[in-house]
C-alpha cells in the first residue's frame, strides 16, 4: 500500500476534526463554518498595547501615553471567547497538545507585526505544575511557530496559586518576584518576543518583561493565542 493508501485509512480512522467542537472537517486544523464565525479576529488597536482604540484615540492609547508599562508591544490572534476558551482548554487540561499547531498557525499573522529578529521565550510553569501537566503549552505553541527559541531562559523560582478570580491589583502582587533568568543566560541588547496561551490582565506577562529589562533587554513584547478584552 502506497502513501496515499495509507493517508485514506487513517482519514477514515482519524478524520480530521473541527478545533473547536470535534466535528469532523475536510482538513487538519480546518474549523467548522459554526465556529469559524464565532471568532473574534484582534485586529486594528492600539499600536503598543493592542487594545481597542477609544473615540479621539489615534495610534496609541491614552493608557499606554501615560503609563506604557514594561512591554513595548501586544498582539494576539483572537478575542478571548468560547471558542479560544475550548481550545485552549483542551490543550491544557485535556492533553490536546496536537492544539498547539493549531493555535500557532492563528498566531504566525501577529507575530509578523512584532520584531522580526526577536528571541522567542515561552512564559514558563513553576516545575511542580509542569511535573503534574507534563507539559508547558507556551512552549509547545512557541515551537509551532518556528522562530528562533529559548526554551528555558525564564524559570519561575516558587509556586504560585492559580490567578483565576484574583483582581488585577491581586495578580501583580502574586508574580511579583517569580521569575528569574537561567544561570548565566543573557538578554543584554536582545529583542524578546514573550509567548503564552491566554493574556488575561498581563500581570504575569508584565512581571517577566520587567526582569527582562532589567537583564539589559532592548525590546520586550507579548505575543498571546488570546486576550481577554473587557
Amino acid at each position: 500500500m502506497g502513501l496515499a493508501g495509507i493517508r485514506w485509512l487513517l482519514d477514515f480512522a482519524l478524520p480530521p476534526r473541527c478545533p473547536g467542537c470535534g466535528e469532523i472537517t475536510e482538513a487538519v486544523d480546518l474549523f467548522c463554518t459554526a465556529c469559524w464565525g464565532k471568532l473574534e479576529f484582534a485586529t486594528g488597536g492600539c499600536d503598543r498595547c493592542g487594545l481597542p482604540l477609544k473615540p479621539g484615540e489615534l495610534q496609541v492609547c491614552t493608557s499606554c501615553e501615560v503609563s506604557p508599562g514594561p512591554l513595548d508591544r501586544v498582539r494576539a490572534a483572537l478575542i478571548y471567547g468560547d471558542v479560544p476558551r475550548t481550545i485552549a482548554t483542551h490543550l491544557k487540561y485535556g492533553r490536546k497538545i496536537a492544539l498547539a499547531r493549531t493555535m500557532a498557525g492563528l498566531m504566525k499573522r501577529p507575530l509578523a507585526d512584532l520584531s522580526q529578529d526577536a528571541l522567542l521565550v515561552p512564559v514558563p510553569l513553576h516545575r511542580w505544575r509542569l511535573w503534574s501537566r507534563g507539559f508547558n503549552q507556551s512552549l509547545l505553541i512557541a515551537r509551532a511557530l518556528g522562530r528562533p527559541l529559548d526554551p528555558d531562559l525564564l524559570r519561575r523560582t516558587r509556586a504560585t496559586p492559580r490567578l483565576k478570580g484574583m483582581s488585577p491589583a491581586e495578580r501583580r502582587r502574586t508574580v511579583k518576584g517569580v521569575f528569574a533568568l537561567r544561570n548565566g543566560a543573557s538578554v543584554k541588547a536582545r529583542d524578546v518576543i514573550l509567548v503564552d496561551d491566554v493574556m488575561t490582565t498581563g500581570a504575569t506577562a508584565e512581571a517577566c518583561a520587567r526582569l527582562l529589562r532589567k537583564a539589559g533587554a532592548r525590546r520586550v513584547e507579548l505575543l498571546a493565542f488570546a486576550r481577554v478584552v473587557r
